[in-house]
This record gives structure tokens, sequence and C-alpha cells, in this order.
């Protein structure tokens, strides 16, 4: 997981008081129980940013086991952009996704990319989930997990496969150890809790909603549970909450290689450029045997790149195709000048996991794991991660081994919650065609269960996260939305759609850091570096 760690300190509120049951016309038919937390008033310090010079940020404690409201507290971290105009909408709270995402820095670049006669009439609140980032407990379970050199994704033989085996083993394990009473109770439905809890200490009767990726799942579940809370709701990228969370990997796996093979054709159609010829199978099959290269006899000095890292750095090119450049320039310089330097600066700028990675790899397995059931037998695994290969072989084991820790994880699985809903005012959704990480059909699924939703569709895009992206037509649907409610409505599936943007010109490579991206890019290149990858 590669996220920006903006770290912001404030003042803290706790919530508490008496906890009564919600009234029926805010509870949902799931198995978790819908909480009230008597009301508590935020008190916001000035913490500006570069991007955000108005930013200001607080924390609320919240129960960390709403069955015993009285017990132990957790604290979540927020941010805030207040409103400025005498026209006020309320709070528009944002989430980047993962789950494991921070969300403190998204607030001042969502208010800062909305037109600013729109962002001025919302408090635009950013959020750490519970275990992320500012928000503490900030969950670490086995700091330096991903440092290099992995042992190779694909299981070629035994022994590579019992070495991923016991490194997802020693992960579950680990967090097991860290974090045993905090571990059941991180997950979606307490994190659509600590919302309402956020809801509630901001004084607001109703929220407004902006998410992306995973943030989207976040957000239908949170309608679900409180469809009487919800103002506005905007998702972009959307999560198919019907495959939640296994059935969903191994259809990013299908998607993602899709992507790879993008790439190989923009390469191909920038051979004066990369010089790698014009046929994308032969470039693809060079891709190949350079990672089967790097799989004998990994590259670099200190921070060496193997075949499992040469997938991390390939993969941001499957989100953005902003990193297209940077990536073309990598691969050539390897194959043609057989110069690694690049691949390894790739692999630290781009797709290197730091500390807030470890913390947001935790947030996602502690998530993932406890969301939903996942096969506990490995031999599932086996068999439907090496039927992905043949046909997708690009990310299917690395994938695969990114969640393994979910066949040992330590707590009891819940149930992944019916988002279908017909009690919500117009929600406004973004879905690329090509998109990888959330596959288009999630779109279209979400619009069918989402009984008053708008879909506008990015067509032939692919990248993961579309809106404030740099595409005009997009974000004058999410502008005219929070401004005045108002939705497309189109026949059919689709309600309005959008041409994607350009792809990149060879000259225009990304050289920002994923962590560093916010504060050193503007428009797409800005937004990716929030959002992060495994997102």
């Amino acid at each position: 997981m590669k996220r920006s760690a903006a770290v912001f300190s404030g003042a803290t509120v706790v919530l508490a008081g008496t906890l009564a049951a919600a009234p029926a016309s805010a509870s949902a038919p799931h198995s978790v129980n819908t909480v009230q937390v008597a009301a508590a008033k935020v008190s916001w310090k000035k913490c500006a940013t570069d991007g955000a010079p108005t930013m200001q940020c607080a924390s609320v404690k919240v129960p960390l086991d709403y069955a015993k409201p009285g017990g132990k507290k957790i604290t979540l971290a927020l941010s805030r952009v207040p409103h400025t105009a005498k026209k006020y909408q309320g709070p528009l709270l944002v989430n980047p996704g993962g789950p494991g995402g921070s969300g403190l820095g998204l607030a001042g670049f969502v208010a800062g990319s909305l037109p600013k006669a729109v962002a001025s009439q919302y408090d635009v609140i950013g959020f750490d989930p519970r275990g992320v980032g500012a928000s503490k407990p900030a969950l670490n379970c086995k700091p330096g997990y991903f440092n290099p050199v992995r042992p190779d994704s694909v299981p070629s033989t035994p022994a590579l496969e019992k070495a991923n085996l016991d490194r997802a083993k020693s992960f579950a394990a680990a967090c097991a150890t860290k974090y045993k009473d905090v571990l059941p109770h991180i997950n979606t439905a307490n994190a659509v809790k600590d919302m309402d809890a956020i809801r509630k200490a901001l004084g607001a009767k109703k929220i407004n909603y902006f998410g992306y990726s995973y943030g989207t799942y976040l957000g239908a579940v949170y309608a679900k549970q409180y469809p009487d809370r919800v103002r506005r709701l905007v998702l972009d990228s959307i999560v198919d909450p019907t495959g939640v969370w296994y059935e969903d990997n191994l259809d990013q796996d299908y998607a993602f290689d899709k992507r790879h093979k993008a790439l190989m054709k923009w390469i191909a159609k920038n051979n004066a450029t990369y010089k790698l010829g014009t046929d994308p199978a032969k470039i693809e099959a060079e891709w190949y045997a350079m990672r089967a290269a790097l799989a004998k006899k990994p590259v670099g000095g200190k921070v060496k790149v193997g075949a499992s890292e040469l997938e991390d750095i390939f993969l941001p090119g499957g989100y953005y195709n902003g990193y297209w450049p940077t990536l073309a320039e990598a691969f050539a310089a390897y194959v043609g000048d057989k110069n690694a330097e690049p691949l390894v600066e790739a692999y630290q700028n781009i797709a290197a996991v730091d500390a807030s990675g470890d913390n947001g790899y935790s947030v996602y397995t502690a998530v993932q794991c406890r969301d939903a059931s996942w096969p506990r037998k490995w031999s599932t695994w086996q068999k439907d991660n090496w039927d992905v290969y043949k046909k997708a072989p690009f990310m299917a084991w690395s994938n695969a081994w990114y969640n393994a820790p979910c066949a040992f994880w330590p707590t009891k699985t819940l149930k992944p919650v019916n988002v279908a809903n017909s009690k919500l005012p117009p929600v406004l959704l973004f879905q690329a065609t090509d998109d990888a990480a959330t596959p288009y059909e999630g779109g279209l699924t979400v619009h069918k269960l989402l009984k008053n939703s708008s879909l506008v569709v990015e067509q032939g895009g692919g990248n993961h996260g579309i809106s404030l992206s740099g595409n005009s037509c997009l974000d004058k649907y999410l502008a005219t939305y929070l401004s005045n409610g108002k939705v497309p409505h189109g026949k059919g599936q689709i309600d309005a759609v959008c041409k994607k943007l350009p792809d990149p010109k060879p000259q225009a490579a990304q050289k920002m850091s994923a962590q560093s991206g916010a504060s050193t890019a503007t428009g797409g290149a800005a937004l990716h570096g929030i959002l992060g990858f495994r997102g």
C-alpha cells in the first residue's frame, strides 16, 4: 500500500454520554447494531499546509467497541477546509479509499480542485478512519513487510510457494500478537459508525459524502445504515459490493492485465522515443523476459529490484497512465542500454512502501479480512489464481499474495452489506470503462442497486479516480451536483458519457513520488499521489 502520509495534530473532543438505539427510520436490515452518540463540539486548530492554507485539524474520540460505549476509546483524526460563502450546504466528508488510505490531505485537494464558488459552500472534511495514519491507535503489524527483495510472486516451485506462504502467515500472526483486542473492531461497519459519530460531533443533521475506490463501498454502506442522514452522495471508481472481497480481487487481475497490455500498445506507438519495437505482443514478451532476468538476479545497490519489485513498479501504471512515460523510460533503459538505475529510481519514487504504506497495508488487511469470508483452504487459492494466471498473468499472483494473510486471519468474518437502497436523494456515480482497480461492472451494479443514482461514464478511460483529475466534462457534472443536487438523466444503463483524456506524451514523464505527489504536482498526478495504489 502506497500512501501520502501528512501528519496533522489538533484538539480532541470526546464523544461521550448516553448511547441509545437509533430511530427506526435510520436503521437498516443489517446485522450490525446502529447506535447514536451524544453530540459534542469539535474544537478546530489551524494546521495549514502549502496546498491548503486554511486547513484546520481536530480529533474525536469514539468507542473501540460500539457494543461497549463506556469502554475503551480510540481517536479519529480530522481535517477541515471551512466554508466561506454565505450559502452553507453543510459538511462534505471525503475519503480516498484503501481501505487504509488517509483522508486528511484529500480535504485540501478537493477544496482546492472544485470551483471556488462550489467549494466555498462546504466544510470539506477529511478523516483518517480507525487505525489509519494520525488516528490512534495506528496499526503497523509488521514494519518492513514489503522490504526488497521479496520472493518471486509466481510460485513456480514448492520452495517459492512456501516462502510466500510463510510471509503471509507471519503477517497475520504479527497482527494477532500486536492487536488482538483491536482487530475485531477494524472493519467497514465500524468505520461507518465512526462517520456518523463525526457527523454528530460536527452538529450536522445530514452529511454530504465524496468517496473514491473503497471509499465508494464505505459511502454506500453508510447510506444503507443511515439513509435519512445523507444529503449528497458522490461515488467515483466504484467497488462491486457483490464481490466483497475475494471475488473482486480476482476480477481485478483480468482488468490489470488489460491495462498492462494497453501500456505495451502505447510504448509501441511511441517507438521513436523508446525503440522497443512496434509490435505490442513482442514488447510484452520483452517485459516478461526482463521479469525473468530480475527473478534470477535482482539489480541495484542498497535498494534492489527483483521480480516482485518490478511488479510493484508497473502496478501504478494500471491506476494512472500519467506514470506511463516514467515506466517506459525505465523499461527501455534496462532493455536497450542494460541500465537498471531508472528501474531502481522508479521503485524508490513511485512504488516503494514506506512507513505510511506499512500502516495502510495493515489496515487494508484488517478491514478486508474481517469484512467478509475468505477461503481458508490454500488449495482454493491455488486453483483460482493459477486459473487466472493462465489468462492474465501480469498481477495474478502478486495480488494473491497481497491478500493471502486473509487465509490465515485471526478474527471471525462478518457478512458483506447489501447496499441496495431506494431511500436516498439523487446520487452521482463516476466510472471509467477500462478501470482496473474497480472494473466497470461494479459501476453498473451499484447504479442498479441505488435506485436514485445517475451514472456518468468516462468512455475508454482507464484511470482509477477520474473526477477532479483534469477531465472538465466529468468535473462539470460534479460541480453542478454539489451546487444544486441535479444529476443527468439518460436512457438505459448510462446517464451521461464523457470522452477520456488523451494519453500522455512521452516527454511528459511524471517524476513525482506517490508519497509527495499531492504537494509537487497538480491535477491527475496530485490526485493519484493521494489515492495511492492497491486502493
